[in-house]
Parts: C-alpha cells; structure tokens; sequence
C-alpha cells in the first residue's frame, strides 16, 4: 500500500535513509575521471526514450560531516515515466524511484513506497542529499535551461563549461564519448554541483557506461 507523506515525514524518513546508505555505499572507490579530448562533433538530437546505465558517486555532508556515496544505477526513460533504480557496489538496491505526471514514488527494501507530487523534494528528503531527477532528464542527453531560462546544448568540441540552472545545480560537461552503432556522440561524464542548507556542498558525478534507444 502506498503511502503520501508530509514533510516532517519526509525528514524523518530522510535520516533513517542517509544512514542505511552511508552503511552500504561510504568508503568504496569513487569514479575514475574519464581522460581524452572532447571529440569534435554535434550532440545528438534529444529522445524522450532512452535507457542508460552507469555508475554515480556523491558527495555531501551530513551534521557537518562529509560523507561519500558510490554505486551504480539504471535510467529508463519514456515521454511520460522515469524509472530509476540505485545500486551499491555490490549490486544491491538502494532505491528506486518512478515518476509519472503528478506523482513520483521512492521505494527502499524494508520500508513502505513513500509518494510526494515532487520527485525532488521526495528524493531529497527520503535520501538525505539532493538528487535532480527531473533536471537530469534533460541533463543526461546534454541540454537543459539555464538561471535565465535560455536553453543550452552542450557541443563537444567546443570550450563548453557548462550552465547554471534557476535552483542553483551548476552541470558541466567533463568528457564524451561516440556511440559505436549510430556514431552519434554522448555525454561521457557529468559533473554536478549544489551548495545546499540540506546537506552543504553537494557534488554529484555521474559516468555513463551504457545507452540504449528503445
């Protein structure tokens, strides 16, 4: 059964999971940075469906202390649904989260589905630390929109730093890579970063090892 939560319930949920996640995640080794040059070519066209794997690490702080998270997770995207599942290194699942319109759900093993209408308010609290679900549909394909509300597409090749969104997430593009079947070149690394009352300096890094189109 599914189960709507206030806001206080949400915080008190959120530091029974940070602390069920700092015991399966802290300590393992964090992303290797990807090395080469950008390659000279355009980012593809933007897919409302898509399916990606890799690997993701985070940094934040909890009471004034750091703390590290490294895992790996699975990314299946559709025009109107999000699945997205989080692993230890050891494969196991620390989350899953589904969204739809209007409604996102948080799963962890042993605790009921907990549901808000926003899915980063719900991730954030559930999980102790940020998590920009819903920029990162755009994000991982390279595009998103500014503090000023322009849109951006990155461009490998190009001195592309990265933007700025309006909640404050400054997303960089660190690498890129050529999809060996279409050719088409991807976002291979992506850096993101928050200064947050939440959880202080949050810097989330994500690699990306897989693709698909369905």
């Amino acid at each position: 059964m599914q189960q709507t939560i206030s806001p206080a319930g949400l915080r008190r949920a959120g530091s029974a999971a940070a602390l069920s996640l700092a015991a399966l995640l802290a300590g393992c080794a964090g992303l290797q940075q990807q090395s080469g040059q950008p390659v000279a070519a355009a980012a593809p066209a933007y897919r409302d469906s898509i399916n990606v794997g890799g690997r993701i690490s985070v940094q934040y702080e909890q009471n004034g202390n750091p703390q590290s998270l490294h895992g790996s997770f699975l990314w299946n995207q559709t025009p109107k649904q999000i699945d997205l599942e989080m692993f230890s290194p050891l494969g196991q699942t620390v989350a899953t989260i589904n969204v739809k319109p209007g409604i996102a759900t948080l799963m962890q093993s042993g605790r009921a589905p907990q549901v808000a209408p926003d899915v980063d308010e719900l991730a954030a609290q559930s999980l102790g630390w940020p998590l920009p679900v819903s920029g990162m549909r755009q994000w991982l394909q390279g595009t998103g929109t500014d503090a000023a509300g322009k849109r951006f597409t990155a461009k490998p090749g190009e001195d592309y730093a990265g933007f700025t969104t309006k909640d404050g997430w400054r997303v960089v593009y660190a690498n890129w890579q050529v999809d060996p079947d279409s050719g088409e070149t991807r976002p291979k690394r992506i850096d993101m970063t928050r200064d947050t009352e939440q959880a202080g300096k949050v810097a989330i890094r994500i690699a990306v090892d897989s693709w698909k189109q369905p």
